[in-house]
């Protein structure tokens, strides 16, 4: 709890020059964090989108260190589900509801895997690492349903798929498909007012409101949008028509996501109501540095203005989040909401916020001395 306190006493040395960590002091920090991970959970786990997560954030991270062990963990994970999501070949028992069985192959959960076997694809190509996901992604925009993104997750866990494919396969469908469904994302989740995104129809203000009668954001759902964001963007074309529209989406939540940091550098679950659900949540925070990051890196977001947002942020993951040991802690589980009275420590981890945390070391890095 000290070092905690520490971090409150001196908010605001965080925002100063001085605190930009070294590039060293990141990749140490990146090692302990996915040393740990590795070293205590096994690579063949099913392709479902909390261990797609993380592969997303181990193959970042592998960008920037060229550890092969790391990338030999991501191959044996991608080469234990052969290359695959969800495992139904009988198209007409294809369903997007959600669900975990075998027939769930439209649900965006078991599509995100697809992002980390078409970067796979990107270092040794060979189609069979993304057979499968042309297949499924190219059925589906054969079909006339706009609605398959009806949740915040989604974003991230498909909008990076169609952009990836797109590059690899130059099908025009990609683009086209990723805006219509994103469209309809946007018209049953977002908030004008503010730029941010309600987790789904069930949490949109006034119907469902926070405990203190606010707009109720979820961080983790807020911060997978932001994350998808950087993610398109980085593939989207210079020449796509809706790339401007992307961009401003992505700045004006990157604002609002600024503003709704907490002094310590954290982000509480509930963004605008921190009594809501009070106290540190690692997986938001994390996903929010990666994509407030790379937008300083790559010039969507003013350094000046957001740079002492990531660094607070890197504090608190860096320095209270990860332990001496290498875990990453107060990750809230596996939910869709911001949860009165829900307790989070320094042992809760999952794989999922530990690639948000490799994410926003990736980018941390870049911005690194």
């Amino acid at each position: 709890m000290k070092k905690f306190l520490f971090l409150a006493t001196f908010a605001s040395l965080i925002v100063s020059c001085s605190s930009i960590p070294k590039k060293s002091e990141v990749l140490s920090v990146m090692e302990k964090a996915n040393n740990y991970w590795q070293a205590n959970n096994r690579a063949e786990t099913r392709p479902f989108w909390d261990n797609a997560a993380y592969h997303t954030g181990n193959l970042a991270a592998y960008s920037i260190t060229a550890n092969e062990d790391w990338l030999a963990y991501t191959k044996r994970w991608a080469e234990h589900n052969r290359y695959r999501g969800a495992n139904s070949d009988d198209r007409s028992k294809w369903i997007y509801t959600y669900g975990e069985r075998d027939e769930n192959v439209l649900f965006g959960d078991w599509q995100i895997c697809f992002q980390v076997y078409a970067d796979l694809y990107n270092m040794e190509p060979d189609s069979q690492k993304i057979g499968r996901a042309r297949e499924v992604m190219e059925y589906q925009m054969s079909t006339p349903e706009e609605d398959y993104w009806w949740w915040a997750d989604g974003l991230y866990m498909v909008m990076p798929v169609m952009t990836r494919l797109y590059k690899i396969t130059s099908n025009p469908l990609y683009l086209e498909k990723l805006y219509t469904y994103f469209n309809y994302a946007k018209s049953i989740m977002y908030d004008e007012e503010t730029g941010l995104f309600f987790r789904d129809a069930k949490y949109v203000y006034p119907k469902h409101k926070s405990l203190n009668g606010l707009k109720d954001f979820w961080a983790r759902g807020d911060g997978w949008v932001l994350a998808a964001f950087a993610r398109v963007l980085q593939d989207l074309p210079e020449s796509d028509k809706h790339r401007k529209e992307f961009i401003a989406l992505y700045q004006k939540q990157a604002a609002s996501v600024k503003d709704s940091q907490q002094p310590e550098g954290y982000w509480t679950r509930s963004m605008l109501d921190p009594e809501h659900a009070p106290g540190p949540e690692t997986s938001g925070t994390a996903f929010f540095t990666f994509g407030l990051a790379w937008g300083i890196n790559n010039g969507f977001l003013s350094r000046k203005e957001y740079l002492p947002t990531v660094l607070a942020a890197w504090n608190y993951l860096s320095t209270y989040a990860l332990q001496e040991d290498g875990c990453l802690g107060y990750v809230q589980p596996i939910g869709e909401k911001a949860i009165p009275g829900q307790t989070l420590n320094e042992r809760s981890t999952a794989n999922f916020g530990v690639g948000a945390f490799l994410l926003a070391a990736s980018e941390v890095y870049k911005l690194a001395k």
